[in-house]
């Protein structure tokens, strides 16, 4: 006895039809910020000092800039997924969890986008 409907066991799809993909993400996601957080902090730690010339000139480097921006973008994508779930689980209401989630993913593409020029005007010595 299967609790599948015979429309998902054809489909090859679960109730959900899509969830997997989203927790392979946030999977995918997690393991990239344990490996790139623990550069991000022995990189720094290794620094000798912590003078601002000295974390430009760390930057600057085309590995660490690099880096650093990939760091920036899957941690707002990371924290994104996880926004989402807890939206879709605790917001009962269709419209206002449609509102606060494009409000979400709007707020994280704003801080990506300005979080990625910050690293790459440092890393180009743009002044201000």
């Amino acid at each position: 006895m299967s609790l599948r409907s015979p429309l998902g066991t054809a489909l090859g799809t679960g109730s959900a039809k899509g969830g997997t993909s989203h927790w392979y993400a946030q999977r995918i996601t997690a393991v990239a910020l344990v490996v790139l957080g623990l550069w991000f902090l022995i990189s720094l730690a290794m620094l000798g000092s912590s003078d601002y010339e000295a974390v430009v000139r760390w930057l600057r480097s085309p590995v660490n800039s690099t880096l650093a921006v990939i760091f920036v973008a899957v941690s707002a994508y990371h924290s994104v997924l996880g926004l989402q779930v807890i939206l879709e689980d605790y917001v009962s209401h269709k419209n206002s969890r449609v509102v606060v989630l494009t409000l979400v993913k709007f707020m994280f593409t704003f801080a990506a986008v300005f979080g990625v020029l910050a690293v790459l005007r440092t890393a180009f010595g743009v002044s201000a």
